[in-house]
């Protein structure tokens, strides 16, 4: 098992996409990247946290490699959009990688870079951080699984 942590805009329709991958045995909703300890939603949206709202994913790699898995990442998020997603605006809505070893670190430049060298982005360049896992917290309660509780 490994885990990782993604940040890609809102966390409900990341967390939701992340699930249904096989090899994904678990998510949570979390905030990651900031410098507030036992984050909460009201001070990660305030933008003084500096927190993204992101998802902590627990998967097998032998049945998802890590490449598959930031290569499905990249694909549900525009990876050029700097503190936003479409109309979420934010630090809290950056793109980001938060890596738990140096074989994540490793595949993710790898990827980042085989990416880069594609005509959209030499226009508009990638601008995913990747950066070692920090300390994160839960979201709360009503976050996790959002789009599941909903019915989507």
């Amino acid at each position: 098992m490994k885990k990782i942590i993604l940040a890609a805009g809102c966390f409900w329709s990341v967390q939701f996409k992340l699930s249904k991958l096989e090899g994904v045995v678990e998510t949570r909703a979390v905030y990651a990247g900031g410098e507030v300890p036992d984050a909460s939603y009201e001070n990660v949206c305030s933008g003084q946290s500096g927190h993204a709202e992101a998802v902590l994913v627990n998967y097998n790699a032998e049945l998802l490699p890590t490449e598959k898995l930031l290569e499905f990442f990249f694909s549900i998020h525009d990876a050029t959009q700097l503190n936003r997603q479409g109309p979420d605006m934010g630090e809290q809505y950056r793109s980001a990688i938060f890596y738990f070893d140096e074989s994540q670190h490793e595949t993710a430049l790898r990827l980042i870079e085989k990416l880069s060298v594609l005509p959209k982005h030499k226009k508009e360049p990638i601008v995913t951080q990747l950066l070692p896992a920090p300390l994160f917290s839960n979201a709360e309660e009503y976050h996790q699984d959002y789009y599941k509780k909903k019915g989507f």
